[in-house]
């Protein structure tokens, strides 16, 4: 198991950036396969970005294609959600979530941290 810590998050006006962090502990960090997902008030839980153990791989939502990025940093032990053009729409709270290789569910969660975009 390994235990994920995210910060970063605030209010920002439309068309601002933001730069999520997700610091990892625990198990083997390199091992696992990390991503974002986040939830709106009122709606179900969504994917946001995902990156393989070694960050050659990328996979995003198209919702955010072109203005998010995620990036990994296997030395510190910690994920990122670089946010950039955001709009009132990515209003959410957003979670990193760790899936250990060779398993097929994100099976750790951190907490959360409130995403806010003003008009």
């Amino acid at each position: 198991q390994v235990q994920l810590v995210e910060s970063g998050g605030g209010l920002v006006q439309a068309g601002g950036s933001l730069r999520l962090s997700c610091a990892a502990s625990g198990r083997t960090f390199s091992s696992y396969f990390m991503g974002w997902f986040r939830q709106a008030p009122g709606k179900e839980r969504e994917f946001v970005a995902a990156i393989s153990w070694s960050g050659l791989n990328t996979d995003y939502a198209d919702s955010v294609k072109g203005r998010f990025a995620i990036s990994r940093d296997n030395a510190k032990n910690t994920v990122y959600l670089q946010m950039n053009s955001l709009k009132p729409e990515d209003t959410a709270v957003y979670y990193c979530a760790g899936r250990l290789s060779g398993t097929a569910s994100y099976g750790d969660w951190g907490q959360g941290t409130q995403v806010t975009v003003s008009s």
